[in-house]
């Protein structure tokens, strides 16, 4: 049964950091694109950082610089480390799994960027 932890969220004051992380189950991890995805109230969702089976990776200008992507094969993992958190970047952040036409997404987890 395919199945997503995620952690690492919270809050933050800004120019803080924090390192989400979801754990895949049900899946072979290894043959997936994965990505990070934030929603914040009001808004669609967006992507912000996105690592190919390869290990390429892509982000948005908006977090260029400050946000790493990385994957654990051996630990069916990926994980977001968020680097100089503005509270413009204040959302639900979603883990994503693509192979081929297939989408997966994880439950979500809240990221608060507040003095």
């Amino acid at each position: 049964q395919l199945q997503f932890v995620e952690s690492g969220g919270g809050l933050v004051q800004p120019g803080g950091s924090l390192r989400l992380s979801c754990g895949a189950s049900g899946i072979i991890f290894r043959i997936y694109a994965m990505g990070w995805y934030r929603q914040a109230p009001g808004n669609q969702r967006e992507l912000v950082a996105a690592i190919t089976v390869g290990g390429s990776t892509n982000y948005p200008d908006s977090v260029k610089g400050r946000f790493t992507i990385s994957r654990d094969n051996a630990k069916n993992t990926v994980y977001l480390e968020m680097n100089s958190l503005k509270p413009e970047d204040t959302a639900v952040y979603f883990c994503n799994a693509h192979f081929l036409s297939n989408d997966y997404w994880g439950q979500g987890t809240q990221v608060t960027v507040s003095s």
